[in-house]
């Protein structure tokens, strides 16, 4: 893909820039046994890359909002300290060091709470100049909000900014936003990457 037309490049954070994996397969197996929802349902149950609330509904669809925003709360605070194994995604470093020399913007769009964002992204040596969560949108991915609004704080069409994602909502929240999607893992998008790597190759064979 030519990647000449890129302007801004807007990333997801857990699985794209941040190896955080296997404490998010922690968190919701310890949140699994204190809600009382069997270990393998909730491993089917989870989606990666939606908002916790949204898996929770799927869960325990018995609770009610306010049950349903403690169990939300109660599984992020499970996840804040669990830090030990947190690493910045294979060529993420040298990836967002080229788009600062190449002087392309970029942010970071997660379904995680500030609190979270924060602690993974300094785990995995990572600041992000941009930042927006959770807790600065109404609708979470696949609704392309979030996506929305980094490229307005960024002051770049959404139509030039490439968003990077290893999930499926993403995907569909980013290609909502009217961005170019470029994912991982395998996920079907616009661009397909093995690592960050390849993102970095591309922009630098285009030219940027």
């Amino acid at each position: 893909m030519d990647l000449r037309w890129v302007k801004a490049v807007l990333f997801d954070m857990d699985g794209t820039l941040v190896d955080s994996d296997a404490a998010v397969d922690r968190s919701w197996l310890s949140w699994a046994d204190e809600y009382g929802v069997d270990r393998p349902t909730a491993r089917r149950g989870v989606i990666h890359g939606s908002p916790t609330d949204h898996t929770i509904r799927r869960l325990r669809p018995d609770l009610d909002d306010a049950a349903t925003a403690a169990a939300s709360a109660r599984q992020l605070a499970m996840q804040y300290d669990d830090l030990s194994d947190v690493v910045a995604t294979t060529g993420a470093l040298e990836l967002l060091a080229t788009l600062d020399r190449l002087g392309l913007p970029w942010a970071v769009v997660t379904s995680a709470d500030a609190r979270l964002a924060t602690a993974r992204l300094s785990a995995a040596g990572i600041t992000a100049p941009l930042l927006v969560t959770v807790d600065d949108i109404r609708a979470g991915k696949p609704d392309p909000e979030g996506y929305l609004l980094a490229a307005h704080r960024l002051g770049v069409d959404p139509g030039r900014c490439l968003v990077v994602e290893d999930a499926e909502p993403g995907v569909q929240a980013g290609r909502a936003a009217g961005s170019r999607v470029a994912a991982l893992k395998g996920v079907p998008a616009d661009l397909s990457l093995a690592d960050l790597s390849d993102l970095t190759a591309a922009l630098l064979s285009s030219g940027q």
